[in-house]
């Protein structure tokens, strides 16, 4: 079997946005400008809205090929000028050859935007080779572990009033949810009146949930290691699962200070490359919980390697959840002592199957794993209204 050819195309259709209530972005690094800080979140109103979607797909002269996305533009490029010319020609199945000749084939080629190109690409191999043998992708991982993962609701979007986020925590842990997390809307730009804020929230959120209903919190990378070693004192008596992102991901000093000062368990990953970029933070005991995503940090090869060196480390992965599948299928194949739970962004994982069928969703806070060859990513054509070549 060869690769042919790899496909980018956009998909256009309608999305009937079901009207999500107002609510509040996190915070974000350039909010100690005034002019960044100022910048609210403007959630889609309720009704039909025009929509489009990129993908990847793999085709090979044996008729089997591998899909995945929604891609981002930046990741189309990267594939289009650096990993199509590569691909042509070679053995799709050979996943492992193939991931680490794309490491190696271009000089900024480790981390940042060339990995998010490469990340689909492997994962589209995957659905590939699923196809090719019959089976869903965690079968073919060693799986299945379980017959579902554990999911947690992770509330970006939602608004982080005290009031109105009890309101909304409660329902989603009446619907089975028995993990959330929400996302800090304050950082070192908005002084002690937005500390306290967090600090509210927080506070809200734990006595309306109980002691030990799991909680986490995200900062989004929106703090400076002051101001994280500050909050993190301070929200010490609230029992948090885990405190996200306080920081940039390379600070691995900052991180390290940060858990010498305070027992706030601490997460991040989602903007970490590759299992190098993991051993860094793994080896300095800077974090408790890695949360590299598969669409942006190596694909399914390498979250699995990412999986096991934390396992040495008695470190769990919860993939970050851009999409689902990729991290679903990973944690199918994997302890749940390794991988407890992936991640469902309540507000946008709806728009992001917009086009598929079947769509994945929670039911009493698990996501059943699926059980179509591959990935389980089938596009709709009833959803689609027009495809174009990129």
């Amino acid at each position: 079997m060869q690769i042919t050819e790899v496909v980018l195309f956009k998909v256009h259709g309608t999305y009937w946005d079901p009207g999500f209530p107002p609510g509040d972005r996190q915070a974000q690094a350039t909010d100690v400008y005034p002019e960044f800080n100022a910048r609210s979140w403007a959630g889609a109103s309720a009704g039909p809205h025009p929509i489009s979607d990129i993908y990847v797909e793999i085709q090979t002269d044996e008729g089997v090929s591998g899909l995945f996305g929604p891609i981002e533009e930046y990741q189309a490029y990267v594939i289009g000028a650096f990993l199509r010319p590569y691909l042509v020609g070679r053995d799709p199945l050979a996943t492992e050859l193939l991931h680490d000749q794309m490491l190696r084939l271009h000089r900024h080629g480790r981390s940042g935007m060339f990995m998010t190109g490469l990340s689909p690409v492997d994962c589209a191999l995957w659905d590939l080779k699923g196809k090719a043998w019959g089976k869903p992708i965690y079968r073919l991982l060693g799986g299945p572990t379980r017959p579902a993962v554990a999911a947690y609701a992770s509330m970006l979007g939602y608004s982080v009033d005290p009031e109105a986020a009890v309101e909304v925590a409660l329902e989603f842990k009446a619907q089975g949810f028995a993990a959330q997390k929400w996302f800090f809307r304050y950082g070192p730009g908005d002084g002690e009146a937005g500390k306290e804020k967090n600090v509210a929230l927080a506070r809200s959120l734990r006595e309306a949930l109980g002691p030990f209903y799991t909680l986490m919190f995200d900062a989004y990378m929106g703090w400076d290691g002051h101001y994280a070693v500050e909050m993190a004192r301070a929200l010490e008596p609230y029992n948090l699962t885990w405190l996200e992102e306080p920081l940039q991901p390379e600070r691995v000093g900052a991180f390290q200070k940060l858990k010498s000062v305070s027992g706030v368990p601490i997460a991040t990953g989602e903007h970490v490359y590759t299992r190098w970029q993991v051993k860094e933070l793994l080896s300095a005991g800077a974090v408790d919980v890695v949360q590299t995503d598969p669409d942006w940090t190596g694909g399914i090869t390498e979250l699995v390697k990412i999986c096991a060196l934390a396992s040495a480390f008695e470190t769990p992965v919860v993939a970050h959840g851009h999409s689902l599948l990729a991290a679903l299928h990973v944690a199918g194949a994997q302890s749940p002592n390794a991988v407890p739970y992936v991640e469902y962004l309540f507000r946008h994982q709806a728009r992001k199957q917009a086009f598929h069928k079947p769509v994945y969703t929670p039911e009493r806070g698990e996501i059943k794993l699926p059980d179509l060859p591959g990935l389980g990513l089938v596009l709709d054509p009833d959803r689609i209204e027009r495809r174009e070549p990129l």
